[in-house]
């Protein structure tokens, strides 16, 4: 990174709209310095807000290929084998059945869920079922559950665990002056709440507290204050609090019983367990828009929605594929509505995907590799800046930090860096 002659433009692109913020003979190090610099700005605007997808816990949580790999595994299984020994010729039209949709999308579960799913819906309006079909589904849901119900502190978690908790740390204390953060995640693991919890931080997901933890979307709308001086009436927000949305469910939410006004309840759950029919989730599907039109989804798209018409704003979207349309359109009509909207795109995406494509200078890129030097001499290794990982350790700021305080300190260190040059 400090040789001159590795230019930013050809490993690198930090653009607002489609122009490129690097001038032509921007180093690799100079293009990063760049990059920190705008974030550190963009960051201290009045309302921040992030957009967390599944590469925010890819370290954890398998990807679609090896989830793929995983479900595979699962329909050729002589568990499965087990599960219909009441005909054990079954088991070998389910795996026809699968390899058959399979075949149509090899590296794309949400497709093939979707043709399993327009099957029982198509059999459904004809007043048919298949029995199989919808074992198959169940199956696969199934796996997708396991795979995502893991302990969340254990050392498969471990990386993915600590970068949430450098995430939260550093957004968690934030200039009281400042709005709350947001954190919208279309994920539905529990990394985010046992990071939280292990930091002591505060945060509000929709639940109230207590031993039934119901959801109410009013609570988004709660500030939680604490009063600073006891003789007179006065408060001020807890510094210490986060503000988290999860779009599309939790494994830690079930259908409530309790005649609750929105009949989903926040529940603990053992790592590993295999999942019930009460979960709530929202799996991986092409239907997974239609079903987010009921609640609490409908409810938490509108809080999404809402935050981003907020005047003076930023969203900052990381490890996010723009695969939901549900959320994509949200994201146009806060930026067609509210001129005061930033975004910010983490990802190297082809130039005529969503966003990326469009020539609006409040939509900012950042993506790349570099060469990061190794202890002991070894050969550098590569490493992609707009990965989850480089993204918290090396361009989010520490939000308590003033503005004088930084300001300060880049004086001290270009009166040192003019010293060394004497």
């Amino acid at each position: 990174m400090n040789d001159k002659k590795v230019f930013a433009k050809d490993n690198l692109t930090f653009k607002q709209g489609q122009e490129s913020l690097f001038a032509e003979n921007d180093s690799v190090e100079d293009g990063i310095e760049k990059i920190r610099s705008k974030l550190s700005d963009l960051t201290n605007i009045k309302n921040l807000h992030f957009l967390l997808g599944a590469g925010a816990s890819s370290d954890a949580i398998p990807a679609m290929a090896p989830l793929i790999k995983k479900v595979t595994e699962r329909v050729e299984a002589q568990q499965t084998l087990e599960q219909l020994a009441s005909d054990p010729d079954k088991h070998d039209e389910l795996k026809k059945q699968f390899k058959s949709a399979k075949d149509n999308a090899p590296n794309n579960l949400e497709s093939l869920l979707g043709t399993l799913y327009s099957k029982r819906e198509y059999l459904k309006g004809v007043g048919q079922t298949d029995s199989l079909n919808d074992f198959l589904i169940n199956l696969i849901e199934s796996e997708i559950y396991s795979c995502i119900n893991i302990d969340c502190t254990s050392a498969q978690a471990e990386l993915s665990l600590g970068l949430y908790k450098k995430l939260y740390q550093k957004l968690a204390l934030r200039n009281k002056d400042l709005a709350r953060v947001n954190v919208f995640t279309t994920n539905n693991d529990l990394l985010s709440e046992t990071a939280l919890g292990f930091l002591n931080i505060n945060y509000n997901n929709g639940f109230s507290s207590g031993l039934s933890r119901t959801f109410n979307p009013a609570r988004f709308s709660y500030t939680f204050s604490r009063k600073v001086d006891p003789s007179v009436e006065k408060y001020e927000p807890l510094e210490s609090m986060v503000y988290l949305f999860k779009l599309h469910g939790s494994i830690s939410w079930i259908e409530s019983d309790d005649n609750s006004f929105f009949n989903i309840k926040e529940v603990d759950v053992t790592p590993n367990e295999p999942s019930s029919d009460k979960n709530v989730l929202i799996y991986p599907t092409p239907l997974k828009q239609n079903k987010s039109l009921g609640s609490p989804y409908a409810d938490l798209i509108r809080e999404f929605q809402n935050k981003l018409l907020l005047q003076h704003g930023v969203l900052i979207v990381i490890g996010y594929s723009f695969s939901d349309e549900h959320i994509n359109n949200a994201i146009y009509s806060a930026l067609a509505s509210n001129s005061s909207l930033s975004v910010i795109i983490f990802g190297n995406y082809h130039p005529t995907e969503n966003l990326t494509r469009l020539t609006d200078r409040r939509i900012y890129q950042i993506s790349g590799e570099i060469e990061v030097p190794v202890d002991g001499g070894a050969a550098p290794q590569k490493e992609k800046i707009h990965y989850f990982n480089y993204i918290v350790n090396n361009f989010i700021p520490d939000l308590d930090r003033s503005k004088d305080t930084e300001i300060l300190e880049e004086f001290i260190k270009s009166m040192k860096s003019v010293g060394d040059k004497k």
